[in-house]
This record gives structure tokens, C-alpha cells and sequence, in this order.
């Protein structure tokens, strides 16, 4: 590695040289300039601006500095991308340490998926857990519940009664084309019976889920037409109409949970990051949904 750190010394001397070329150039381009502004210039063509009546002189581009942009330029593009070995470069194949740490990383990240892909659901749990304490817990708390209502309580997410306490309330978004969902009960719904009879059909027969609202007087046929409300926007069979809302057939299930990881969601006391940029490998989005979807708090 000697010869390599030899020629790396090499590049910042040059590097060093460069500036200070730069510096003696450009003071002597300024000195001329002061020199030129001290003496009288009677002829030339004016600028047609004027400030306070003074004008200034339309003067050419000097040659020099064009010139010496010119050889910058291409020396900067030479410097970037030339192959590793040639004369007077820093290609962009060298040596990093970002470069490094990267490969790193991906060669963990091939491992990590290796060992772990056919993980059963106890390994898979015990695995969330640890990515949740790290990653979910400062907002949804230690044992999921949301900390006092100020984030999404994850105990009750995936249930009949957490579905029917996003459609009284709203839900905020997940960064779908349709945007948020407004609170229901009060603007298209009047009554809470028919919120009920609506999610009722969403449980049963789109995302077919348990726990199921006991039998009553509400037949399938009242919780479809309740559910053409809801339907506006993630169609009849739930599937979100070409993922312009989101897909109530997973609603209770990890892939759910995966959606949100990858997408990100808005809260009440700010917005969830979107972890689709490598801080969680799909292993770990799995874990984490199925520690969330687990009796364990």
C-alpha cells in the first residue's frame, strides 16, 4: 500500500499547488482591474443600463480567464471520471471510505437475509421485538400501546374496533393519491350504526378477520350498502382502486404493517419515516410486523 499512499501524496500536492496557482492568477487579474479602473477610458461602447446616470463600458471577456475556465473544466471532468493509474486523477472508482462501509454493509445485509430467510414465527418475533425497542418504541412505547394516545396504539391495530375508531375519526395518510381519510361520523355518515355496518362488512368479508361483530339485526346485504361509502375510494372488493388507497384485503395482517414500514405515515405528533432506505432489511420489516401482530407486550 506504500506506492498507493505515495501517489495519493502526490494528488494532494498537486491539489495544494492547484490553489495556490489559483490565488496568485486571480490576484494578478485583480490587480490588473484596479490598475484599468484608475485610468480614464474616453471611447468604447456603454452598457444600456445606467445607475444615476452612470453607465458602465461593455468590455469583452478576457482571453485569459476564458481560457482558463476552459482547461478547468476539462481538467475537472479528466479528474473525476478517468480510470484509476492515469496521470493527475481522483476517479470516482477509488478507494472511499463510504465505499467501503457501503460494501460492508450490503455484504451483511446478503448474509443477514441468508441466515435468517426461512425463520419460523418465534425467531421472527423475538427478532421484531429488538428492532421495535430500537426503531418504533420512542413513539408507539414499549409495550405498543401509543403512549397515551399520542401515537397509533398497536395492541388494538388490526381489530374490528380499531377500524371502527379510524373511520369515526379519520385516518392520516400514508402519502396515497387520494390523501387522507376524513372523519366519517358527522360528514358522510350521520349515524354510528351505519359506521359499524360498514366496517362489520370490511372485517368479515374483505379483509376476513377476527374478532367479528356478534350477530344482530344487521344482515349482509345493510353492511354492503353501508359499505358503498367506503368503497368510493378503496372500491368494492377493498383492493384501494389501483393502490390509490390503501388495501383493506391486508388490513390486520403483516403485509399491512410491511406497507406502512415502506410508505411511512402521518401521526398527530409528527410523521413516521418512510423505511424504505435501507435502515431495515424486508426480514426485519417482517419481524417487526409479526412481533406487532403478537399477543406479546
Amino acid at each position: 500500500m506504500s506506492w498507493l499512499s505515495e501517489y495519493y501524496g502526490y494528488i494532494n500536492l498537486l491539489a495544494i499547488a492547484g490553489a495556490a496557482a489559483t490565488v496568485l492568477v486571480t490576484a494578478f487579474v485583480v490587480s490588473i482591474y484596479f490598475k484599468n479602473i484608475k485610468s480614464a477610458k474616453k471611447s468604447g461602447e456603454l452598457s444600456e443600463d445606467s445607475w444615476d446616470g452612470i453607465k458602465e463600458y461593455k468590455n469583452p471577456l478576457p482571453l485569459g480567464w476564458a481560457v482558463s475556465f476552459l482547461i478547468l473544466c476539462i481538467w475537472a471532468i479528466w479528474y473525476m471520471l478517468a480510470p484509476a493509474g492515469l496521470p493527475f486523477t481522483y476517479p470516482l472508482g477509488a478507494y472511499s471510505q463510504i465505499g467501503e462501509y457501503n460494501e460492508e454493509v450490503t455484504a451483511y445485509n446478503k448474509k443477514f437475509a441468508s441466515q435468517w430467510q426461512n425463520a419460523d414465527e418465534a425467531t421472527l418475533v423475538n427478532m421484531g421485538r429488538s428492532v421495535f425497542f430500537a426503531q418504533c418504541a420512542p413513539c408507539h412505547g414499549l409495550d405498543k400501546s401509543g403512549i397515551g394516545g399520542k401515537a397509533a396504539d398497536l395492541t388494538a391495530w388490526g381489530t374490528e374496533a380499531a377500524a371502527v375508531n379510524s373511520v369515526v375519526h379519520g385516518s392520516k395518510g400514508m402519502n396515497y393519491p387520494l390523501g387522507e381519510m376524513a372523519p366519517l361520523l358527522g360528514g358522510l355518515v350521520e349515524d354510528e350504526a351505519t359506521v359499524r355496518r360498514a366496517t362489520a362488512y370490511m372485517v368479515k368479508y374483505i379483509a376476513q378477520i377476527k374478532p367479528v361483530s356478534p350477530a344482530d339485526e344487521s344482515t349482509k346485504e345493510a353492511e354492503y350498502a353501508a359499505w358503498e361509502i367506503c368503497a368510493s375510494c378503496h372500491g368494492y372488493d377493498g383492493a384501494g382502486m389501483e393502490a390509490a388507497a390503501p388495501d383493506l384485503r391486508n388490513y390486520g395482517k403483516a403485509a399491512f404493517i410491511t406497507e406502512v414500514l415502506n410508505r411511512g405515515k402521518d401521526g398527530y405528533i409528527g410523521n413516521m419515516p418512510a423505511f424504505n432506505d435501507g435502515r431495515l432489511t424486508d426480514i426485519q420489516k417482517q419481524a417487526v410486523s409479526a412481533y406487532v401482530l403478537s399477543d406479546e407486550q
